[in-house]
């Protein structure tokens, strides 16, 4: 009875009301405009009157299983939709079978494949024939980065559509039209209605979901802020550790640390705690921030960053965690320098190129009368001992060029590193000149 109703564009009475207001036009999908919009890729494709296969990447909720269906309407194709989570090549067989047999008849076919990361590069593969005869035009959904999880040939045939999450503005958009299909208006406070959107996270099924809820109330009850809380479960954050939010998440983290904003940086952590990141692997990572941005501009940096650890597997959580909150902030606010990073990248690759070079002879140790006879530690000079308490020496191995490696900009503690080894450079220039 269902399939009857959704063949004539009608939803049974008691459908969710998110499929109720599931828009039946193109026109009527909110938050997409840069897609579907008149210069919107789609729009063009749908213009020119074929399709191509593509890949709908986008968080939850945004209308990717809805602009396919749509896609198929407006296109005149036959739409066939496979679940990768419930399906496997049986289906995808018969699937295909199904469109060649159509094909014969005339009757394109866009098959659509909801989380198409699901299925493994060899079932991936599997695609690409029918894709490539035009047997069917492929329109997969995921949520997951492509680059990562769909084949190289399979992308090389499809082009990828990234659909944004839900703004404030569409998501109330959202619910202007759920109180019109009611009949009523949704009886929460404007600051209560606001939380609601911020509650929905860009995720437009997930509003509509937590409307119904409100909508059942009785009608003499309006909800307050503190109300609509203690009656909606608040929505975990759309995180996944192992996924590519994971990368964006650390990678905003440190890039706000080294662009010395430590209100972002304190967002981006706690929005990685928030969503259940092991403090720990923050912790190492705050030790990174602090040895490749930050090194000896502020050697302290380090310090607080490994006292931050150490106060974490102290404490726990969530005392613990002000101790991982201080150490960004000291790390984001501290002056920046990378020359101890790049230094040792570049003696790396001097030391890779060079092979086995040994030391100059004179800061060989010579614990053996044979030693000394060859050489080692001759004209060694131990440079506390001198007035100047340098000595100027080459330490480089024999037949290899001075390099510089070490080279401060200047900030913060290495200011004064800087001066000492402008000092050191021209008391090493006079001893060769003289």
């Amino acid at each position: 009875m269902s399939d009857l109703f959704e063949a004539s564009g009608i939803h049974p009475p008691d459908a969710p009301l998110a499929d109720r207001l599931r828009p039946r036009a193109l026109d009527q999908v909110v938050g997409q405009d840069h897609l579907l919009g008149p210069d919107g890729p789609i729009r063009r494709m749908i213009d020119s009157g074929r399709l191509g296969s593509m890949i709908l990447w986008g968080p939850p909720g945004t209308g990717k299983t809805t602009i396919a269906r749509l896609l198929a309407q407006a296109a005149g194709y036959q739409f066939q939709q496979i679940s990768a989570v419930f399906s496997g090549v049986a289906d995808l067989k018969k699937a295909f079978e199904t469109a060649r047999t159509r094909r014969a008849a005339g009757q394109s076919t866009l098959l659509f494949i909801d989380e198409i990361h699901r299925f493994n590069r060899a079932q991936q593969d599997g695609f690409l024939p029918f894709v490539e005869e035009g047997i069917v035009t492929l329109v997969g959904a995921t949520t997951e980065n492509p680059s990562f999880e769909l084949n190289g040939a399979l992308l090389s045939r499809s082009q990828v559509f990234v659909l944004k999450r839900l703004d404030d503005a569409a998501l109330d958009q959202l619910l202007s039209r759920a109180e019109v299909d009611l009949d009523r208006p949704l009886r929460v406070t404007p600051e209560a209605r606001q939380a609601l959107l911020a509650l929905a996270d860009g995720d437009g099924r997930y509003l509509l979901t937590m409307a119904e809820i409100l909508f059942a109330l009785p009608p003499d009850q309006t909800l307050d802020v503190q109300g609509l809380a203690g009656l909606l479960q608040k929505r975990a954050p759309a995180y996944d550790k192992s996924r590519e939010e994971h990368y964006n998440l650390i990678s905003a983290l440190h890039k706000s640390v080294r662009g010395s904003d430590p209100d972002a940086a304190l967002y981006w952590l706690a929005r990685m705690l928030n969503g259940g990141e092991d403090p720990l692997y923050l912790a190492r990572r705050i030790v990174r921030m602090a040895v490749e941005d930050i090194g000896q501009a502020d050697p302290l940096s380090l310090l607080v960053a490994n006292a931050a650890k150490e106060t974490y597997d102290f404490l726990g959580s969530p005392e613990g965690e002000l101790a991982l909150a201080q150490a960004v902030v000291h790390l984001a606010t501290a002056p920046k320098s990378v020359a101890v990073y790049e230094g040792y990248k570049a003696a790396s690759r001097a030391a890779r190129e060079t092979g086995s070079l040994t030391p100059p002879a004179h800061i060989r140790n010579a614990p053996t009368k044979l030693m000394k006879s060859l050489g080692y530690g001759e004209g060694y000079q131990y440079d506390p001992h001198l007035e100047s308490g340098f000595s100027g020496a080459d330490y480089f191995p024999d037949g290899m060029e001075r390099r510089t490696f070490y080279d401060p900009k200047g900030e913060g503690h290495e200011a004064k590193v800087r001066e000492r080894l402008d000092r050191w450079a021209a008391l090493r220039a006079a001893r060769r000149a003289g």
